[in-house]
């Protein structure tokens, strides 16, 4: 597992007491990585931005043939250069002999599964909000003021903003 904070690779080293190997996200290590492996798993989450490609097309190529990327992050973008979207009715696309599965809204193929994770990391927010009001809430929850991209009317969230070309206004 690759991950850019170094804090999270020692809790996950912990928590998986030792049976994941935890590495940084050096493009040295990747290659090495994605060259080694018969499944890659891609999944970059950046706040309102694109992902960025960390695995590029000289890597993929240098896989064995019949390996397989799934891109968890394309309905950003994709992290896998040679990743394109599809759909759940055609999802895999050969790229020099790697499959590759991009489906675009993956909770999909399961929603009342999906829904259930959804509402189950999501009600305690809706619950505070509703309990406190907004102002109290995000006051009171930085996650939750993270998460608010627009409020009355206006771009809020420096990364939205950012999307659209715009300066990200103050909650008043």
């Amino acid at each position: 597992m690759i991950d850019e904070n170094a804090m999270r690779r020692v809790y996950l080293d912990d928590f998986f007491r030792g049976q994941v190997v935890t590495l940084p996200p050096y493009h040295d290590v990747i290659a090495e990585q994605v060259a080694a492996s018969d499944l890659v798993i891609g999944a970059v989450a950046r706040s309102a931005d694109k992902a960025p490609h960390l695995v590029t097309r000289e890597m993929v190529s240098k896989m064995k043939k019949g390996s397989v990327v799934v891109d968890v992050s394309i309905d950003q973008g994709g992290c896998f250069e040679t990743s394109r979207p599809t759909s759940h009715s055609e999802p895999v696309y050969e790229v020099d002999g790697v499959l590759h599965y991009c489906v675009t809204n993956m909770p999909g193929a399961v929603p009342r599964s999906s829904t259930f994770a959804l509402t189950g990391v999501t009600f305690n927010y809706l619950e505070a909000l509703a309990q406190l009001g907004f102002k109290r809430a995000i006051e009171a929850d930085p996650a939750l003021a993270a998460g608010v991209n627009t409020h009355d009317g206006k771009v809020v969230h420096p990364g939205v903003a950012k999307v659209f070309g715009m300066k990200a206004e103050k909650i008043k």
